[in-house]
């Protein structure tokens, strides 16, 4: 069984994501456009990077991932060997709602509004889900979560 990572990554071009990807998930990675299937390493991973406008505009869709990798680790790496804030879905399925993954490797969840343009969709006006915010008390689905507002998994934990 193969797993599909999708990832956002604050202000980095997509050039540097390949490399990086790369030493923090310890596998060959194999931009989407020149992956060919018949000469593809079994170890390896195939990435698609690209830009969309708003905020955590490089986003990097990772298919075939072996499930001996873990997404939490990878994606902690990534964050600190690129010095950026990462950012990956939730288990709520609300479209706004994403963990924050810090270069420290600390991780807390975090909301921001969603656009639906012709790019695709595009974040901003971001936010940390906390009980302060009125759409993150009582029923709301932030509470359905194991990332319940204001927790925050400190570095270290997700390596």
């Amino acid at each position: 069984m193969t797993e599909l990572w999708n990832w956002r990554i604050d202000g980095v071009p997509p050039v540097e994501v390949y490399p990086a990807l790369a030493e923090a998930l310890g596998r060959v990675v194999m931009p989407l456009a020149v992956a060919d299937p018949a000469r593809l390493p079994a170890y390896a991973v195939i990435c698609d990077v690209w830009q969309s406008p708003g905020e955590f505009g490089t986003i990097v869709d990772c298919y075939g991932v072996p499930e001996s990798l873990s997404e939490l680790p990878g994606i902690a790496a990534l964050a600190r060997l690129l010095g950026r804030n990462c950012l990956l879905r939730d288990d709520t399925l609300d479209a706004g709602r994403h963990l924050l993954v810090a270069p420290d490797g600390t991780i807390r969840p975090v909301h921001f509004d969603v656009a639906e343009t012709d790019d695709g969709e595009v974040l901003s006006n971001q936010r940390l889900c906390t009980l302060e915010h009125p759409g993150c008390r009582g029923w709301s689905r932030c509470h359905r979560s194991r990332w319940a507002p204001d927790s925050v998994l400190p570095a270290r934990a997700a390596a």
